[in-house]
């Protein structure tokens, strides 16, 4: 997990890939976390991604660090502890203008059942389960 962590945080942006009805809808990301052990994203209540994470959990990230790129597919499970959300937060401290824990806004969702594949041009894939 480690591994996937940092990689993540190196890009700084990655694209979250979800569901609506039969229509994918992607977006830029920033915020990944380590928390229990799992990887963790953050959002708003009010936002679609919210919505479209909550009735359909199934999503894919991608990102790119110019010269390897990653891919994950995974199931998104909502952490509603406080302690997910005050970690997300300590991690990413531009986000409290917007959110704060325990504000019936914050949303955390731990990435789980997934497989995480690094390629390139140049190597073989490498896929790590999670």
């Amino acid at each position: 997990m480690q591994e996937l962590y940092d990689f993540l945080k190196k890009c700084k942006t990655y694209y979250l890939a979800t569901v609506e009805g039969d229509q994918p809808r992607v977006r830029p990301f920033g915020t990944i976390d380590l928390f229990d052990g799992k990887l963790t994203i953050q959002t708003g209540k009010v936002k679609e991604v919210s919505r479209q994470l909550l009735e359909n959990p199934k999503v894919e990230i991608c990102t790119f660090d110019g010269n390897c790129w990653l891919r994950i597919s995974a199931v998104a499970v909502e952490d509603p502890r406080l302690e997910a959300q005050e970690h997300m937060l300590e991690a990413y401290p531009n986000l409290r203008s917007m959110y704060k824990a325990g504000d019936g806004n914050t949303q955390i969702f731990a990435l789980t059942k997934g497989t995480a594949t690094f390629a390139s041009f140049t190597e073989a894939p490498r896929t790590i389960t999670f």
